[in-house]
């Protein structure tokens, strides 16, 4: 039995050689799904490319791969795309954006690890102004999930 063809591949057996550690492998399976608008593979490459694993470490390509699979809901990915706005990696830093997707990803995630998402949301809201967090809070209320094309 010969191997399998990328295109062929599943987020399962991307999600499995995640699992393995074996990040280049990861990184060939979720490339290909991702950049035809599969959110969970988006927001797998922005883990990669966020933590240099199987792909060089790059900010600003995680930024743009969680920012995809955020924009279709992925409350993992509205996450860690929080993160990057509060600490300004790959993108510039701006609290009121940052606010904003951790608002959104605590809404949205599931109860085992929503305290934790609300945790540090409600940390990052302390450094905003009263404006500052009416400002994230009607962006999150104005949102709206849209899948890729």
């Amino acid at each position: 039995m010969g191997a399998i063809p990328v295109q062929a591949q599943s987020l399962g057996q991307g999600v499995s050689a995640l699992q393995r550690q074996d990040y280049v492998a990861a990184s060939r399976i979720f490339i290909p799904l991702a950049e035809r608008g599969n959110a969970a593979a988006q927001s797998y490459l922005g883990f990669l490319f966020e933590t240099g694993r199987g792909v060089p470490q790059n900010y600003t390509e995680a930024a743009m791969w969680y920012r995809r699979a955020a924009e279709q809901g992925d409350a993992r990915a509205q996450y860690a795309l929080g993160l990057l706005y509060d600490r300004g990696f790959g993108v510039p830093q701006d609290i009121v954006e940052a606010s904003k997707w951790l608002n959104l990803s605590a809404a949205a995630s599931p109860p085992r690890v929503r305290e934790s998402r609300v945790r540090i949301r409600d940390a990052v809201t302390t450094k905003m102004t009263r404006g500052e967090i009416a400002e994230a809070r009607l962006r999150a209320l104005e949102w709206a999930p849209s899948r890729e094309r």
